[in-house]
């Protein structure tokens, strides 16, 4: 099973000055070659003796401060941050033979921008915050229909939904974010923006 990546090379002098310019770039060009879920992105995380752990979570916005997720801070995910901030996403962009992975850091964001985002969200998302406990082991569907037809009832549509206390926003901060472009022959583009001091650097990696 594979594949020929047939596109042009990547050269140095062609990418932006820092990674969230060339991302932005990146990103809209994944979104107008219609890729399915552009800012679909896996999460790896660690537990504190070094256990890895993955999942796919949706990027709900990025600028210069770095790439913001959404999430319940009990989940495993949130629960692994606490303890070790150290975080790796990635973009896997396959239909148009491009990747993106990000190397760094995770904090919460504060409430405000939480609350902001949350009320943004169809009324049906900020139920299904509420009555999922993300990650923890529950007796069955119907538990969870229960729950969920519980808040409906409680908090029918038009009325407004108060933020749940433990779900809300996590930024990443990047210290390095790798551009990896397919070519034939496995000659693949990495390039390799590295945090240097307050400087990003840009180093070519083989592949």
């Amino acid at each position: 099973m594979r594949k020929q990546y047939r596109s042009e090379i990547v050269r140095e002098e062609s990418l932006a000055d820092g990674p969230m310019e060339q991302f932005a770039r990146w990103f809209q060009q994944a979104a107008d070659a219609h890729v399915f879920e552009p800012n679909a992105m896996v999460v790896a995380t660690a537990t504190p003796d070094g256990r890895p752990s993955t999942r796919t979570v949706l990027l709900k916005r990025f600028d210069e401060r770095g790439f913001v997720f959404f999430t319940n801070y009990g989940s495993r995910k949130g629960v692994e941050l606490a303890a070790n901030p150290y975080v790796s996403l990635l973009f896997p962009w396959h239909p148009i033979a491009r990747q993106v992975v990000v190397t760094g850091t995770a904090s919460r964001i504060g409430r405000d921008e939480t609350a902001a985002y949350f009320r943004s969200r169809p009324h049906g998302s900020q139920l299904g915050a509420w009555a999922s406990e993300q990650s923890r082991v529950i007796g069955s569907r119907e538990e969870l229909d229960r729950r969920y037809a519980e808040l409906a009832e409680r908090y029918p549509e038009g009325e407004q939904v108060p933020v749940p206390p433990e779900w809300g926003g996590v930024r990443v901060v990047p210290d390095a974010v790798e551009f990896w472009n397919g070519h034939e022959n496995r000659l693949h583009d990495r390039l390799r923006y590295a945090l240097d001091g307050d400087k990003w650097r840009i180093e070519r990696l083989c592949p």
